[in-house]
This record gives structure tokens, C-alpha cells and sequence, in this order.
């Protein structure tokens, strides 16, 4: 590493490069330790990869002094040991945190936001030396052992300067490319809205006038069926391959291409599962989350499971696409529906007596022609939008490393090596041996 970097750097482990410590966490039984305590007291979750002005919980003096919990001064840099490894933050105000929350405090010469950058800039390389089962975690010993490229005090300073100013570009970015996917979602919503409303048509019914919308229930325009769940204690009921079962997680996709679990001819037959065609409606009838209310179509033959409610519509009375499109616009209303307690569930009731808008099958046909436009529109959105987070989501890690190469800005032989910033910290922090040397001969 160091044959590559510019001439008046150096490498240094962190450890060199400040003094470095941990928290604690005062005792839970002792409520005088927390009780009014206006000390902010820092956990993991309360980093911020920014500045922190305060914690979600506050300890008292008591509980500081009972504890190893140290008052940090603001200005120290915190790195998380534990679970989110090399997640970091920097106090803005004296606090305390526990012991899952490495601090450093900069030695003079080391720049604080260079040396919190830096920290950024190892954190893959600090997640990859994780130990430990679910919930990975590094020693404050692997932290302080990891090696840096060092450039000149003021190297560092402009190193960091111009991090801060193009890391703020790109989060400015990273934030407006956040908020288009909420954007796209109210734009799908809307045109569902419109199509089930007769607005999106509205034109196109003054050059073909077809009479007033009517209304009717799913009932009365399909066939309404459910499915069930073989025994698996029957090592012959669940095969490799066979015939595809649906469940209703698989309703959060708009066609159902393949089945995770499939059964046999005899799971079939135990089980009276009916195999549904290609182009049935699913609704999810109950699931965890968003799950309940989903619809989704078969885009292969397969049986499914009791969580389903299978809607084959007669196509000499509706437009399935239609039937699919009223459906989805009307999800939340089906999630009123569902009744119970902990996890409430719809019912093939409930789904066979759901009221769908009825325009003319001319119109349907049109609506869904129209609609399929514009979701073909908002795919191609998404499509970009995803391209361009992937490209953004990739700028950070490439600037941090032309930052810690020596590429980013450029160098003055002026500036004072490296090396004889570290040869005096070295020289810093032997004083201190010696003097208590010196007080054991005497």
C-alpha cells in the first residue's frame, strides 16, 4: 500500500492515531442511575454516520460513576462494535455511551473528519472481520489495528473538505432519487383510481358513447374457489417437481411464473386440490404485513393453498385484466373487510360478495389498454430510477478510495511528511513511561 501513496504520506494503525476507549452500561437495577439523568447516554442505534446532539436515553452522575461509562467531550468520533459494525456518528455534546461504542478522541495533528472518513472508508473491511454467530462484532483490539493512509495535518484538512462537499452532492442526489419511488407509487395508485372511476376513459366515452357504468359482484361474473394445505408429515404429498402450489405470499408479484413447492398426483386427490388454469385472479385472503388483499394473476396452471381465493372470470362477461385492475384498485377496501383479532382474514365469502364497477365490455377493454400504457411507463421510470440509485450507491465508496489513494486533491511538498507527524505523537506518548519510570528508581 504504501509503495502507492503520494511521497510525504505514511501508514499508521488507528490505534496510533488518537486515544481510543469504550462504554459501559450502569446497572438497570439501580434506578438512581438513570432516573432524571441528564447525561445522554449513546447505543448503537442512536449513531448517525453525522454529528449526535443527544441520545434516546440519559444517565445520571451516579450512574456515570458506577458504571465504566466515560464523559466523552464533543469532538470524539464513535465506531459500533456490535451488530451494525463501523456504523460511526461524532459527539457534538459531552456524553457517555456503552460498551458496544468505540471512542477516539483525535491525537493533535489528526483531523477528526479525516480520521471519521477513513473509519467510513474501512468499514467493509471492518464488517468482514466480524466474529461471533447472529450477531457479528469486532474488538476494540481488531478496530485500533487497522491501517490507514496518513497524509500531512493539512493534507488531511483539504482531503476532508472537499469529502464534505461532494458527499453532500451526492446525498443530495441519493435523497431526491428517494423520494421519485413514492412518486411512482402514487402515480400507479392514481391510475388505478382512474381507470375503476371512469375518469381515465372519459374522452374516449364522448366518441363512443356506452351508456352508464353498473355495478356488480365478483359472484356474479366468476367462479370463486380456495385451495388447502397438504399434510407434511406425508413425505408423498410435496415433491421436486410436479404440480406448482401457490401460496399467498406469492401475490406480491403481478404474474405468478413459478412455484417455490409443488405437490403430488396424490396430494392432489387427498386433498381435493382443484388446479386452476392459467389467467386466475388470486386475492390473498390473509397474510402477515401488506400481504392481505394482494392480487395476482396465474401465469401458469396450479393449485394453491387456503390463504387464496381463486376468481376465474367469465370472460364473456368481464375482461379479466379489468376484474384484476378492479381489484387491485379497491385493496384497501378488501383489507377493511377482513375480520378477526390478532390477524385479520378475509373470506370466500366476503370475496365472492365484493363489488366491482361494470362499464361496457368495450370500455373495459380500452381502460386496460390505456392502463398497461401508462404502468409500461412507470416500469421504464423504475427501471431508470433503480439504474440510477445503483450508480449513486456507488460514488460514496469510489471517492472515499481516490480520497485515501491520494487522488482527490492535490499535494504540496510544502506540507510537513507524515512521518514526522507520527514521530512526534510516538515521542508524545512515551513521555509518560518515562516519567513513571522515573518515579519507580527514585
Amino acid at each position: 500500500m504504501s509503495s502507492q501513496l503520494p511521497a510525504n504520506w505514511a501508514i499508521a494503525p488507528l490505534g496510533d492515531l488518537g486515544r481510543w476507549g469504550s462504554g459501559g452500561t450502569p446497572s438497570r437495577n439501580n434506578v438512581d442511575f438513570y432516573r432524571d439523568g441528564t447525561i445522554p447516554w449513546l447505543v448503537i442505534g442512536d449513531l448517525n454516520e453525522g454529528y449526535v446532539h443527544g441520545a434516546q436515553n440519559q444517565i445520571t452522575e451516579a450512574g456515570l460513576a458506577g458504571s465504566s461509562a466515560k464523559l466523552l467531550a464533543p469532538g470524539t468520533l464513535l465506531v459500533a462494535m456490535y451488530g451494525s459494525i463501523g456504523k460511526t456518528a461524532v459527539t457534538a455534546v459531552p456524553c457517555a455511551t456503552n460498551q458496544a461504542i468505540a471512542s477516539c478522541l483525535p491525537h493533535q495533528g489528526v483531523s477528526l473528519r479525516y480520521l471519521h472518513r477513513a473509519v467510513q472508508w474501512l468499514k467493509p473491511t471492518l464488517i468482514q472481520q466480524g466474529q461471533g454467530g447472529a450477531q457479528q462484532n469486532i474488538s476494540q483490539g481488531i478496530l485500533k489495528t487497522q491501517e490507514l493512509p496518513l497524509p500531512p495535518a493539512l493534507e488531511q484538512q483539504r482531503i476532508a473538505d472537499k469529502l464534505d462537499t461532494v458527499l453532500a452532492r451526492v446525498n443530495a442526489v441519493n435523497d431526491r432519487l428517494a423520494r421519485v419511488a413514492p412518486l411512482l407509487k402514487r402515480f400507479r395508485q392514481s391510475v388505478l383510481a382512474a381507470a375503476t372511476s371512469g375518469r381515465l376513459t372519459a374522452d374516449w366515452r364522448e366518441v363512443f358513447p356506452q351508456g352508464s357504468w353498473q355495478t356488480t359482484e365478483v359472484q356474479h361474473i366468476a367462479s370463486v374457489g380456495t385451495g388447502a394445505t397438504p399434510l407434511r408429515s406425508n413425505s408423498e404429498f410435496f415433491a421436486e417437481a410436479g404440480t406448482p402450489w401457490v401460496t399467498s405470499a406469492a401475490t406480491s408479484a403481478d404474474v405468478v411464473r413459478q412455484a417455490s413447492e409443488h405437490v403430488t398426483p396424490a396430494a392432489i386427490a387427498a386433498h381435493r386440490l382443484k388446479v386452476y388454469p392459467v389467467g386466475t385472479l388470486l386475492v390473498a385472503m390473509y397474510g402477515e404485513g401488506k400481504t392481505r388483499g394482494q392480487v395476482t394473476e396465474l401465469g401458469i396452471s396450479a393449485t394453491i393453498n387456503q390463504a387464496c381465493a381463486a376468481v376465474v372470470v367469465n370472460e364473456t362477461l368481464m375482461v379479466r385484466s379489468f376484474v384484476k385492475l378492479a381489484l387491485q384498485a379497491n385493496y384497501l377496501e378488501m383489507r377493511v373487510l377482513a375480520e378477526g383479532g390478532n390477524q385479520p382474514n378475509l373470506n370466500l365469502s366476503k370475496v365472492k360478495g365484493f363489488s366491482l364497477p361494470r362499464p361496457s365490455l368495450a370500455e373495459q377493454s380500452e381502460i386496460v389498454r390505456r392502463a398497461d400504457l401508462l404502468f409500461a411507463f412507470a416500469d421504464r421510470l423504475e427501471a431508470r430510477l433503480q439504474a440510477a440509485q445503483t450508480a449513486t450507491s456507488r460514488l460514496t465508496p469510489a471517492l472515499l478510495a481516490k480520497a485515501f489513494r491520494g487522488e482527490l486533491v492535490p499535494q504540496d511538498p510544502a506540507d510537513e511528511p507524515a512521518a514526522e507527524l507520527l514521530r512526534r505523537l510516538a515521542a508524545e506518548r512515551s513521555v509518560p513511561v518515562k516519567k513513571a519510570r522515573a518515579k519507580r528508581a527514585s
